[in-house]
């Protein structure tokens, strides 16, 4: 009888911290502290994007105005043009965007086994803005009829289909018997970047004057043209990209052991890398369409994070779409106030950080990426 007993009486009476204890490595607690903190962060750099700007309009003076505490008219109107019709779609595309490139770096790394994936780096975005730029200079004319049909969602459209091509044949390129080569996949991406910035130099040179204007500002990246159509036309897009991501944290755990591994461990392979390819696309393509070429979120972001929470996908992929919509608003913001009145494309912020930690992830892995 006390043989029977001696097993649940030990564990009835085991410490409390022993069993609390975590297996060595495990970065779960780490993880959800750090999702947390970077919520109330993207709060604070919402808070911040609502209040900055070369205006002087005040959410607060609106708010008071709204309460019946404020009297001047106006100021009012003024306050409501520029924080309800600029800022705040301003504001909304900034954490779409900003979480749709970092989560998108986040699955193709995972995808490809590789830190170096990153839609701006590998040609993703190349192909997105291509499918942009066709649709920007020949929308009115060759393409009228498939303008027409999709409104306000065609140029979503075609970079996503931009992005989903290039895309596939980066992975049908760079990866052979589930492996895939750091230096293949990086020279396909200089190619297939090659490829579609031909294409694209091209069409510019058929655009008009004002259709080369909008090329040459939206190719460094930019918020400024941020409006609710817009929001309404990529949102969309890039939030179901995003909830669909949320879903392949496991799938993505079990892929960092070899596509034969996670097979045996019930993830259907196939299915899965196709979900993934076409989520990457959709929230590149969309952002790039509205956005234009905004680099370095998608790798900067989840290299952080692995830092600080490890390897589990589970906490990377919600941690990466904070960190990353609040990094793209911090940004947003630096681009308005830097050179004030005036304002610096985001995509020039953005790779001001991105390329020095580009290097030096170059510089601390050499060993890794050497052929």
């Amino acid at each position: 009888m006390a043989s029977t007993m001696s097993l649940p009486a030990r564990a009835l009476t085991r410490p409390a911290g022993e069993a609390a204890a975590r297996p060595a490595g495990d970065r779960s607690h780490i993880g959800r502290i750090t999702v947390i903190g970077l919520g109330f962060a993207l709060l604070l750099a919402m808070v911040l994007s609502m209040t900055t700007g070369a205006s002087g309009a005040s959410a607060i003076n609106l708010i008071l105005h709204w309460l019946g505490f404020g009297t001047d008219d106006t100021a009012a109107l003024r306050d409501y043009a520029v924080i309800v019709n600029i800022r705040m779609p301003r504001m909304i595309l900034g954490v779409l965007i900003g979480a749709g490139l970092a989560v998108s770096g986040l699955l193709m790394q995972g995808l490809f086994r590789n830190p170096l994936a990153d839609p701006g780096l590998v040609g993703v975005s190349s192909g997105a803005a291509l499918g942009a730029v066709v649709i920007i200079v020949l929308g009115g004319t060759a393409l009228a009829p498939f303008t027409t049909a999709l409104g306000i969602w065609s140029l979503p459209a075609a970079a996503f289909g931009g992005g989903l091509v290039t895309t596939f044949v980066l992975y049908r390129v760079a990866t052979r018997s589930g492996q895939t080569a750091i230096a293949t996949m990086l020279l396909a991406g200089i190619a297939i970047a090659a490829l579609a910035g031909a294409f694209s130099g091209v069409l510019t040179y058929l655009a008009s004057d004002n259709q080369l204007r909008d090329l040459t500002f939206w190719g460094m990246g930019s918020l400024a043209g941020a409006t609710w159509i817009k929001v309404l036309s990529a949102g969309p897009i890039i939030f179901v990209a995003l909830v669909v991501a949320g879903f392949l944290g496991k799938g993505l755990n079990a892929m960092t052991l070899g596509e034969a591994t996670a097979s045996h461990l019930g993830v259907p392979v196939q299915r899965f890398k196709r979900v993934t390819i076409v989520a990457v696309a959709a929230a590149t393509g969309a952002s790039v369409a509205v956005s234009g070429g905004i680099g370095f979120v998608g790798i900067v972001v989840p290299h952080l994070l692995r830092l600080v929470i490890g390897p589990d996908h589970r906490y990377l992929l919600p941690a990466s779409a904070l960190l990353g919509a609040t990094f793209l608003l911090f940004c947003d913001a630096l681009s308005r106030t830097i050179v004030a009145p005036a304002e610096l494309p985001i995509g020039i912020v953005t790779a001001a950080f991105g390329g020095p930690f580009f290097l030096w992830i170059l510089l601390h892995r050499r060993s890794a990426f050497a052929w």
